[in-house]
């Protein structure tokens, strides 16, 4: 389970200020649905109470793609696809399209650019190719666009009856374009619940299929959660989802309105981009919010150090990292010593990461930056699970304490209406 530590942030805030009983309050309502926007909390009992019939229709479709393609295309847009591109980067690696042990992956539809469609289109040439397109409606522009273009190529490569067998929609259940599209042709369908909004659904078909055909496991992704959700939904101080919202809202309240989630290399880069989206989408209303921001530890260090360590002093960090890694890489030890190394010869990269970590706390509370860090144990399918359903439900707690409504996106409609206007829709 996620472990939380808030020695960095004690001389910042006073114990008083962590206000437990309103981040109990928040809880409870999450789990009676009395709050805001009550009716996108779905997700809050999904691990105990998803689907098993269509859980074993995504399992069988997941092992078909994994044996049959060799490129699969997931189109999606924010939340319909950012969640699973974290757990694939974590679980099979940023360069699982080199290793060769599944389908080549390829997320797109998450933006406009003709360069992106071009290429991948070449990329998947001459290769058995599967797509799973993630709308709810179908009309979002960009993973629309998208769409358009590969089920046209599929087609085309295929014929209308192959295409039946190699393009999957994860939709909603009723209504929408593109389930409209589904009955129509035939394709095999998957239903994002209604009363789950997209940033919120990752251990729904959204997450779960494009896992399941990168060859992850999604049952312990699932008992991961399960097991999450039995620890976090406890109204007790010692939960650490409670801890982690009060403390956020607590140094919010003290000015520090940017939160920089730091992680620990590459392959948790998405893990940190969808926590962007959970938060900033869910707080960042009514003139409030804290905005999420993300640092790779050390990498960043190098471009957003100087920033973090000597600018306005308007930030709090979150330090996020595992217990041990999946592999231990050992430092050799060198009879010239030319580069001056043989000091950490026989020390694992994890060794040496635990110490730059800590070097990076002192200095950023030294330079007046409150550090909070959370600790996962060790990169697996059910710390996936426990990862995510920590964020989500610290996120709603976080929501509510701050007095918003954490499951719309008012904001998010106004761009599109001025895109829509401009490009001409009637």
């Amino acid at each position: 389970m996620v472990k939380i530590g808030l020695d960095g942030i004690r001389q910042f805030v006073e114990p008083e200020h962590l206000n437990y009983t309103a981040a109990k309050a928040a809880l409870a309502a999450l789990k009676d649905g009395s709050g805001k926007g009550n009716d996108f909390i779905g997700w809050v009992k999904l691990p105990e109470t998803y689907d098993r019939d269509e859980f074993a229709r995504i399992q069988a479709a997941g092992k078909r793609v994994h044996e049959n393609a060799e490129a699969f295309v997931v189109i999606g847009i924010g939340g319909s696809y950012l969640g699973a591109r974290a757990a694939l980067e974590l679980l099979c690696s940023p360069r699982a399209n080199e290793v060769k042990k599944g389908p080549a992956v390829y997320f797109i539809g998450n933006g406009i650019s003709g360069d992106d469609i071009a290429q991948v289109l070449e990329l998947v040439k001459g290769k058995s190719l599967y797509v799973n397109v993630i709308s709810k409606s179908g009309t979002t522009l960009e993973p629309a666009l998208a769409f358009r273009i590969f089920k046209k190529y599929v087609e085309e490569t295929y014929g209308k009856e192959g295409a039946r067998e190699r393009i999957l929609c994860t939709t909603d259940k009723a209504r929408g374009v593109l389930k409209g599209i589904a009955d129509r042709e035939g394709y095999e369908s998957f239903v994002i619940p209604d009363d789950v909004g997209g940033r919120y659904s990752v251990l729904t078909p959204v997450g779960l299929l494009p896992m399941a055909a990168a060859g992850i496991d999604i049952a312990k992704v699932m008992a991961g959660a399960a097991a999450a959700m039995e620890a976090y939904l406890k109204e007790e101080n010692d939960n650490p989802t409670l801890i982690y919202a009060a403390a956020r809202q607590a140094l919010y309240n003290l000015g520090k309105k940017v939160e920089i989630l730091s992680y620990p290399g590459e392959n948790t880069r998405f893990i940190a981009e969808w926590w962007k989206q959970l938060y900033g989408e869910s707080e960042g209303k009514d003139g409030l919010g804290i905005f999420p921001a993300s640092c790779e530890l050390t990498a960043d260090l190098h471009s957003l150090g100087q920033y973090i360590q000597d600018s306005e002093r308007i930030l709090q960090e979150t330090m996020f990292r595992f217990e041990k890694s999946v592999n231990r890489v050992e430092i050799p030890m060198v009879e010239e010593d030319e580069d001056g190394l043989n000091y950490v010869a026989g020390r694992d990269y994890d060794a040496i990461f635990a110490a730059a970590a800590e070097g990076i706390r002192r200095a950023h509370i030294t330079g007046g930056v409150p550090v909070m860090e959370l600790v996962a144990e060790t990169p697996n399918e059910e710390t996936f699970g426990q990862l995510v359903y920590f964020f989500e439900i610290a996120c709603g707690i976080s929501g509510y304490m701050q007095g918003v409504n954490p499951f719309d996106q008012p904001g998010v409609e106004e761009y599109k209406k001025n895109m829509f206007a401009l490009l001409g829709k009637k």
